[in-house]
């Protein structure tokens, strides 16, 4: 049983649609949708949060409405990093990204949020590149 991704983005004008989708497990997987398939791995914490930023991110092309996450759904993959992470700060972090976007704020002060989950140094649309590298092959 396949259960259906959704797509945030695109990382490149043109390039493949970058998601995610639950899996059976209780937890989620990175997706990318390549020539009409998904292609996909077990997604960490920092990778649903690099998606979070991507959604949130203007510059971006906005998905086909049939694979288009919604707000909710962003919300729930934030909630569901945060739960998976140890320590305390970091913690704190992720919970506050999870407030703003359940609160609706702006946009910047998601991505804000959002970066700070992802710690000092790591830049979203970089991680998701290499990521997105690994995914089709053309990587590490």
């Amino acid at each position: 049983m396949e259960i259906p991704a959704c797509a945030v983005g695109r990382l490149d004008p043109g390039g493949p649609w970058i998601g995610f989708a639950p899996t059976l497990d209780d937890g989620y997987a990175l997706t990318v949708r390549l020539a009409g398939r998904t292609v996909s791995r077990s997604a960490e914490p920092v990778d649903l949060v690099a998606i979070a930023v991507l959604y949130f991110e203007d510059a971006i092309d906005a998905p086909p409405e049939e694979l288009a996450a919604t707000h909710g759904d962003i919300g729930a993959i934030v909630r569901h990093a945060a739960e998976r992470v140890q320590t305390p700060e970091l913690r704190r972090a992720y919970d506050e990204a999870v407030d703003a976007i359940d609160d609706g704020l702006a946009a910047d002060v998601v991505i804000e949020r959002l970066g700070r989950a992802l710690g000092d140094g790591v830049d979203a649309i970089a991680h998701l590149r290499r990521r997105l590298a690994t995914l089709t092959g053309d990587g590490p």
